[in-house]
């Protein structure tokens, strides 16, 4: 989607595919392929950075490694479907009721975003100072990037890791939040039966895709019991009401019947 919006402004592009992120290396593959397929439809060429995750390792891994520790999605802590099916804790994660006090009831917190985002700051950093000195090498006008369609990046991280990269290099920076078109980018590629992952790139996000969609999972089996037991609630409540209506009514029956019979007595 922001290829398209760039060519309908009168820009001249050409995408940059620098993700040495990207793990494993046939899940690279896979999204070069379907890149190139795309432009190939729309018309713009593709250039691709060596692929190096030896580089990334070294220069953003450690602190993902460092971080991994704090968040709830490495463990399974954030699972109170886990404690109910164990009531006891034994061979628990949230086994004592500070541990189970902290389990998160967002997404958010099961990613832990405060501490994650040093860890995409450095990924952003490392792939958008790639990006520009390619740009600048090769004499391009500006910078822009396709992550700022992603309502799951850090944006404003985003943008100031563009303008820093650019600014080192010499290269315009062109920063547009393009995340209100996400869902129109989602339609597209749904119906062009474009290859759609499941998880950001790196091994981290692997395993944070993974949690995600189980704590996903997870709160609507939470929210649909809720409902049924709201439903319940509400169902037993009303057969209540009806059988103390009926238990009124047939009080009241009673107590015509009993009127009845002694007005009947009284004018015999």
């Amino acid at each position: 989607m922001p290829t398209r919006l760039l060519m309908d402004a009168g820009h001249t592009i050409t995408v940059l595919y620098a993700n040495s992120n990207i793990a494993p290396e046939a899940e690279y593959e896979r999204r070069l392929q379907e890149l190139q397929k795309y432009a190939a439809l729309q018309g713009f060429p593709v250039i691709e950075a060596p692929y190096d995750p030896a580089v990334w390792e070294r220069e953003v891994a450690p602190i993902g490694e460092s971080l991994k520790a704090y968040s709830p999605a490495f463990g399974k802590a954030f699972s109170i479907e886990s404690n109910r099916e164990n009531p006891s804790g034994a061979n628990s994660p949230c086994a004592d009721s500070e541990a189970s006090a902290s389990a998160p009831t967002t997404v958010s917190e099961l990613l832990d975003d405060e501490r994650r985002e040093q860890r995409c700051r450095l990924c952003y950093r490392l792939r958008l100072e790639e990006a520009a000195a390619i740009a600048a090498q090769n004499g391009y006008d500006g910078l822009s990037t396709t992550l700022a369609v992603s309502p799951y990046q850090f944006t404003d991280v985003i943008r100031q890791e563009l303008e820093r990269a650019c600014g080192r290099a010499g290269v315009q920076p062109h920063f547009e939040d393009y995340r209100p078109y996400y869902d129109e980018a989602t339609r597209i590629s749904r119906e062009l039966h474009m290859y759609r992952q499941n998880y950001c790139g790196c091994r981290f996000s692997i395993r944070e895709g993974e949690a995600t969609r189980a704590f996903i999972k997870q709160q609507r089996k939470l929210q649909k019991a809720q409902r049924e037991a709201m439903r319940a609630a509400e169902d037993k409540a009303a057969e209540q009401r009806k059988a103390q209506k009926r238990a009124y009514a047939e009080a009241q029956a009673k107590k015509r019947a009993i009127l009845k019979e002694l007005r009947a007595k009284s004018g015999m």
